[in-house]
């Protein structure tokens, strides 16, 4: 059951911390609903490009940012007397970035992301991680759903979905995205929507394996759908509703991230399944993939609740070095043959 809307103050200023390619999209969109908006970024060159020329020459080359979007360096300038506080970095950072605002936050200002995964080494959900790093009493959300940061910038249209507890903040952050060409819709369960935004990335190196060894369509949708199955026995276990992850949040960023080639986790699978090593495949893509770390996560939550994910298993496996994705698919062809669903799934 959704909380009760909290009397939030309008808006105002948005900071969007993390200067890459989601974090410049989600500026560029809030800009030119009219909010202001102030990016925030590590990287000096970027950010002067971003404030000056309006252009992300590194993440987004070629896209016009609204003049209206400002950038800088300075977290604290950035943050000042900001009524909404947007995370985009890599999970690998989000601990790090929180900790940086948290004494930075002004008062009144919730805080939302847009990032997807889970804290390394520790496999917390992130609303775990800004819970503990903000403290009680901060609004929280997650913005996830089927969402290349590319189409985003081009102002393509795009549906995404909040989910948060406080529904008073998951509508202003809902509202502050949503505008012509970019659909928001709200929920209030993180940790289905969290789920799903990580566990996408896992599959969707499966699936580029697949066609990157040449196994046909059908291979890629049996993956998909099988995919799915383990993210719903997965998200039952940790207490996630299944409507979350029949929607945006879960099979909408599966299916984009499963068979879109801008996705990062989906052209490492088609390098490895290509038989090109992790190491070249990686530093080929340029820029942080997720499912690398993702995939040791989902395992060990799987592990935790006694959970066989042969899928997820398999890509982990792949990625650590252990077994290649010939090998992997031999494993999965080799599995018995049994009911399609097992009990009731949702439970």
């Amino acid at each position: 059951m959704q909380a009760p809307a909290s009397s939030r103050p309008a808006t105002g200023k948005v900071a969007v911390l993390g200067a890459g390619s989601w974090g410049t999209a989600l500026a560029a969109l809030i800009a030119r609903h009219g909010h202001p908006t102030v990016l925030w970024g590590r990287d000096a060159a970027v950010v002067e490009a971003i404030d000056r020329r309006h252009e992300n020459p590194h993440y987004l080359p070629g896209i016009a940012l609204p003049e209206a979007l400002r950038a800088t360096t300075d977290l604290a300038a950035a943050l000042r007397a900001a009524g909404l506080v947007l995370v985009a970095v890599p999970s690998h950072a989000f601990t790090q970035t929180l900790h940086a605002l948290a004494p930075l936050r002004p008062a009144h200002a919730g805080v939302a992301w847009a990032t997807k995964g889970f804290e390394p080494g520790s496999g917390r959900f992130l609303h775990e991680v800004a819970a503990d790093t903000l403290g009680p009493g901060v609004p929280l959300a997650v913005v996830t759903g089927p969402s290349f940061a590319k189409e985003v910038a081009q102002g393509l249209p795009t549906a995404v979905t909040v989910h948060g507890e406080d529904a008073g903040f998951v509508q202003q952050v809902a509202e502050v995205l949503h505008g012509p060409e970019f659909r928001a819709y709200t929920g209030d369960d993180l940790r289905g929507a969290e789920l799903g935004g990580a566990m996408k990335n896992v599959l969707a190196v499966a699936t580029g394996a697949a066609d990157g060894m040449n196994l046909g369509l059908n291979a890629r949708t049996g993956l998909i759908t099988r995919g799915l199955n383990e993210m719903l026995r997965l998200n039952a276990a940790i207490g996630g509703r299944p409507e979350t992850l029949m929607g945006l949040a879960g099979l909408g960023d599966l299916v984009l991230t499963c068979t879109g080639d801008l996705s990062r986790n989906r052209r490492l699978g088609l390098a490895l399944g290509r038989g090109q090593s992790l190491q070249d495949a990686v530093r080929e893509i340029g820029q942080v993939v997720e499912s690398v770390q993702t995939a040791d996560e989902v395992m060990r939550l799987a592990q935790r609740h006694g959970l066989e994910l042969p899928i997820a298993q398999n890509v982990r496996d792949v990625l650590h070095g252990d077994i290649t994705p010939a090998e992997a698919l031999q494993r999965l062809l080799a599995r018995e043959q049994k009911a399609e669903y097992a009990g009731d799934l949702f439970r």
